[in-house]
């Protein structure tokens, strides 16, 4: 694994930084900040996200959605806009790679005077907040027209993009401004110190960056976002955080990713693993919300595209910029190596649409005429369905409910039986052993349904339920959505067939739902009775399911509760008690050692009060819910917390 990411870390790390804006003489007004990437060294170019720039245009947010608007100058902005863009220490190692030391918790910004002996840091401490100016606000065209067909019309008054929570009070022009920035970037040139300075970037350039065509990385490939959660507060702690994922969907330059990305990482850099180190795109927005739902998802913009338009504005702007567009990063092509069409695992496109009246989901192929479902999608034997294998192109082939579980029945499973063969569709070898904690992947239409193709999810096998040592149910780590029952469960090492996906979680106390918390039903529990009717026509094996033990109910139960919608189950809590909020995976404690004096307030990307909670020593909140104020103090612990819960 470190084999795998180690140059793409490296990669990250070089290129991240944190780039704020201010207004000159008015400090009390706060800073707004976000992350972004170096795009070169000497002179240093870097695009970081556009929405910091919305309180100073000239011309107020509207100049960002005028018609034909695909760049503006940097005199757009007022006279009064302060650039700083703060990166993290890369010194040479001896095999001459770039090495990044992060500094202990004790350095300048985030430190006070410790009672035991200084932690000895682990690299050269944070270099200071150099000046910076501003070339160009630019935007992707496509990405815009992308936008608006899978959010916009109908849909958009069920998707928010705010860094806030749905339930957060956030003024209508707040969030009309935040839309729309949503696809704009900004080039900025840092302004080196001194002469010396200049010199020290000059041997710390290393190598040049490279990007990632359009469409080369395929759905399924893993990816690193690096970003610093809640820009400029704290970057000693937060400076460009790592975190992983897969590419889940496409449509053009829009991007999609499950990598956690949280406020302040807008503008931060996503690398992909093969071609190792490429810059693939840049974090448009990191939280997403459906129907005041988390969907666990990051919007991306691809890098390619961008970069092509900034140079095609540097060289329509005043004399001397053109020269700058030669300093920009190329797109890898054969030369690398590189395929410009990877298919990916094949597995990525196993999932089919499956259509039943006003009903829809996902379903999984496991013979050329046979898809198997859940009962919640197709309910009625009989019942006529319609399946797509890759819409919105393939077309569409009819087939027949073949048998769906009762509903006292602790499977939510259907079968669906085509007239025709499905085309080109992967038939998946079914699984026989399951291994908690090892790499899986859900493919399903969540989220977009059939406006887009089938999107992925990466995750872990977090649980094996058993009964009598028969797995009976299987949770998993990766992010499932309203749409995606009945889609496979696949381990990514061997693209075997592991489930099918049927519900995910709510908490009845709050209402909210949690995609990370899922579950699946064991292919082996179906596999034997699947053969039987491929080979027979016997139903038999497959009524067994209606007739299941009571220690397998009591089993099923007890890791979903019967019940629910697409994709969602409800798991009841004790009534008179606090619920239990799962917090999303991969998320870290981190220890803080003391307050952050003059650390500006954020602005227009700002760091939401329901996404971070202070914690004293002895577990008490040091911040009631809605308090605009950070308020640190002596050996407090900041920690993630619960993405719907109050302060209590």
């Amino acid at each position: 694994m470190a084999r795998q990411w180690g140059p793409s870390m490296r990669a990250a790390e070089r290129a991240g930084c944190v780039v704020s804006a201010s207004r000159a003489g008015q400090p009390e007004a706060g800073s707004w900040s976000c992350s972004g990437v170096i795009l070169s060294r000497c002179p240093d170019l870097v695009l970081c996200h556009g929405g910091i720039f919305t309180p100073f245009l000239r011309a107020g947010s509207g100049a960002l959605s005028a018609a034909g608007a695909a760049f503006l100058p940097g005199d757009s902005c007022g006279d009064d806009l302060r650039l700083h863009v703060q990166r993290g220490p890369v010194a040479s190692s001896p095999s001459g790679r770039a090495e990044r030391g992060r500094p202990g918790l004790c350095t300048p910004q985030c430190a006070g005077p410790e009672s035991g002996p200084q932690g000895r840091p682990r690299g050269r401490p944070l270099q200071p907040p150099r000046p910076a100016e501003l070339l160009l606000l630019l935007s992707c065209p496509a990405f815009r027209a992308h936008f608006a067909r899978l959010f916009g019309g109908e849909a958009a008054e069920q998707w928010r993009f705010a860094s806030a929570a749905p339930e957060d009070e956030v003024t209508e022009d707040e969030e009309e401004d935040q839309l729309r920035a949503l696809g704009w970037f900004a080039l900025l040139r840092v302004r080196p110190d001194s002469e010396e300075e200049e010199e020290e970037e000059e041997e710390e350039r290393g190598p040049a960056m490279a990007v990632a065509p359009l469409g080369a990385v395929p759905k399924g490939a893993p990816l690193l976002a690096c970003g610093s959660p809640f820009g400029a507060f704290c970057p000693d702690i937060f400076l460009n955080t790592l975190s992983r994922g897969v590419l889940s969907n496409a449509a053009g330059p829009l991007l999609l990713t499950d990598a956690r990305c949280l406020p302040g990482t807008e503008g931060g850099g996503v690398f992909a693993a093969r071609p190792a180190g490429a810059l693939v795109a840049l974090v448009a927005a990191p939280l997403c919300w459906k129907a005041r739902e988390w969907v666990g998802l990051t919007l991306l913009c691809a890098a390619a595209p961008l970069l092509r338009a900034a140079r095609a504005a540097l060289g329509s702007l005043c004399p001397g910029t053109d020269a700058l567009a030669a300093l920009l990063p190329q797109e890898l092509g054969a030369p690398w190596g590189l395929s410009p069409r990877d298919p990916g695992p094949p597995w990525a496109a196993a999932a089919v649409l499956v259509e039943c009246g006003t009903v829809w989901g996902s379903g999984v192929a496991v013979a050329p005429r046979l898809v198997v479902t859940c009962r919640h999608v197709a309910p009625r034997e009989a019942a006529r369905v319609l399946v797509r294998a890759t819409p919105p192109k393939s077309a569409a082939i009819w087939g027949q409910v073949v048998f769906a579980t009762q509903q006292t029945s602790p499977y939510d499973i259907a079968v669906v039986s085509l007239e025709e063969d499905l085309p080109d569709v992967f038939l998946p070898v079914p699984a026989e052993h399951f291994h908690e904690g090892e790499a899986v992947s859900v493919v399903g239409f969540g989220v977009f349904g059939q406006a887009c193709g089938p999107s992925v999810t990466s995750g872990i096998l977090s649980a094996v339920v058993q009964v009598d040592d028969t797995p009976v149910m299987l949770q998993t780590t990766c992010a499932v959505h309203g749409g995606s029952s009945g889609g496979p469960l696949f381990s990514t090492r061997t693209g075997d067939l592991l489930g099918i996906v049927a519900s995910n979680t709510r908490d009845n106390n709050t209402g909210a739902t949690y995609p990370h918390l899922n579950f699946s039903i064991p292919i082996t529990v179906l596999q034997p009775a699947l053969q039987r009717y491929g080979q027979t026509g016997d139903l038999g094996g497959l009524r067994e399911l209606d007739s299941a033990t009571e220690p397998v109910r009591g089993g099923v139960a007890a890791a979903a509760a019967a019940g629910g919608g697409p994709a969602e189950q409800a798991v009841s809590q004790p009534s008179g008690k606090k619920s239990h909020h799962v917090m999303p995976q991969d998320e870290r404690r981190v220890a803080a050692s003391g307050p952050c004096p003059g650390t500006p307030q954020l602005g227009c990307l700002p760091i939401p009060t329901h996404l971070v909670r202070l914690w004293n020593l002895d577990q008490t909140s040091l911040r009631p819910h809605g308090s605009p104020t950070w308020k640190p103090v002596w050996g407090c612990f900041l920690e993630p917390s619960p993405l719907s819960a109050p302060w209590h």
